[in-house]
């Protein structure tokens, strides 16, 4: 075993002896320690600010750019929506202890289903330092243990608000190893800490393609996948042009860089001309660069060409692809094709096809007449998130509290036997 695989299992092992420690604590107890957190990122602010910029001027000298930049930026405004964040987990029924079901069984014994912390989460993620905050409330309050590897490009940021929570578990009785930021951020690390088997219940990878690859194909513990985001939307034959504008815009420019962005934008043909050229200029004068195929550079002569590999294409930058297909069918059928299991969103006023579209897509999130971007955690009202999960199993869409629990039965009996 290496150097780096021994210190790996030392953190695993201590975040386990930390969860054992949480398990028990009251809802009080665990709001008392995110109370301390957001009131140590609100002192911090300031520290935390200068940590970040030296990882922005890293990532700037290494020609860092655009989406990743916007990631990994912190400003005041965002230090005070952490802290707003955790206060706002600290709010959040506590999941721990919550009883699902019970039933009376014929035998005369009380059967009781009941939420349980999950145990020990590894996260791993990159650029995001915001994520370093979130992830660490929610495991909190849901009684688990987390072990964070943060990516090489946030290493200031991440180790700025490692002290500030450690400093808070402290302050409040309980153990520093609850939250450790791993100080490895290579390969390797990763590899040693999705090896845990035995010490991590869950891994939890979140960033690019090739993380979410490496993860999944090293480890030896359950993953959760938080997948790229392919999001589309189709523009119905009948669709109203100016709310199409109003969402396709919302949808692709507001935050370009994150997951529940649109990337491709389908148009059916019967409508084409009427939806996608007007849709198309306001994109075009918002600045979005448009990739289209043939029937949608017929009718939008400033897109470029679109190349096959621009189908499927986790942009995160402005540009679009555009795609005009033959019918709702068709769209089902690129959708199927193409998809990433994020979100997948329609523009209808048919309520037959708004009920296919709800029936027959396969993903985490399927929207009717809104924009992509209400797939978050926050929208759909679980508060923070650990992030969007495109797996099936054991969670899917936005993990928030629920999802960082388990189930354990308790049964009660007065002295049954079993024949």
């Amino acid at each position: 075993m290496s150097s780096l695989d021994e210190k790996v299992r030392e953190a695993c092992l201590a975040a386990r002896r930390a969860a054992r420690a949480l398990a028990p604590r009251t809802s009080k107890d665990k709001n008392a320690v995110l109370a301390a957190i957001a009131a140590g990122i609100d002192a911090s602010s300031a520290a935390v600010l200068e940590a970040n910029r030296r990882d922005l001027d890293a990532a700037r000298a290494k020609g860092t750019k655009g989406a990743m930049l916007d990631r990994l930026m912190l400003d005041e405004a965002r230090v005070a929506a952490m802290a707003r964040s955790v206060r706002e987990v600290a709010d959040l029924p506590d999941p721990v202890g919550e009883v699902v079901s019970r039933t009376r069984r014929p035998s005369g014994i009380d059967v009781t289903r009941v939420r349980v912390p999950l145990g020990v989460i590894a996260m791993i993620y990159e650029a995001r330092p915001n994520v370093t905050v979130e992830a660490s409330a929610l495991a909190l309050k849901a009684g688990d243990a987390i072990v964070l590897r943060g990516g090489s490009e946030a290493e200031h940021s991440n180790a700025a608000l490692a002290r500030v929570i450690g400093d808070a578990l402290e302050s409040t009785g309980f153990p520093r190893a609850a939250v450790q930021v791993l100080p490895f951020t290579d390969r390797e690390a990763v590899r040693a800490l999705v090896a845990q088997a035995g010490l991590v219940d869950l891994a939890i990878p979140r960033g690019g393609e090739a993380l979410i690859r490496f993860v999944t194909e090293n480890a030896r513990v359950p993953v959760v996948q938080h997948y790229k985001g392919v999001c589309h939307l189709f523009l119905d034959a009948g669709a109203d042009v100016e709310l199409a504008a109003k969402i396709v815009l919302n949808a692709k420019m507001s935050r370009p860089g994150v997951c529940n962005a649109l990337e491709c934008l389908l148009v059916d043909a019967a409508e084409a001309e009427r939806l996608l050229v007007p849709v198309a200029r306001a994109l075009l004068a918002a600045g979005c660069e448009l990739r289209g195929c043939d029937r949608t550079r017929a009718l939008v002569p400033e897109a470029k060409a679109a190349t096959d590999d621009d189908w499927g294409r986790e942009f995160l930058d402005t540009v679009l692809a555009v795609r005009v297909v033959d019918g709702l069918d068709g769209a089902l059928a690129h959708v199927a094709d193409y998809g990433s299991g994020h979100t997948e969103a329609i523009l209808t006023r048919d309520a037959e096809h708004a009920e296919r579209w709800r029936r027959e897509v396969d993903a985490a999130c399927v929207v009717v007449n809104a924009s992509t971007r209400f797939h978050d955690g926050g929208e759909l009202g679980l508060g923070a998130e650990i992030g969007i999960a495109t797996s099936r199993l054991h969670w899917r869409g936005p993990m928030g509290l629920e999802s960082l629990t388990t189930m354990k039965w308790v049964v009660d009996g007065g002295g049954q036997t079993r024949g």
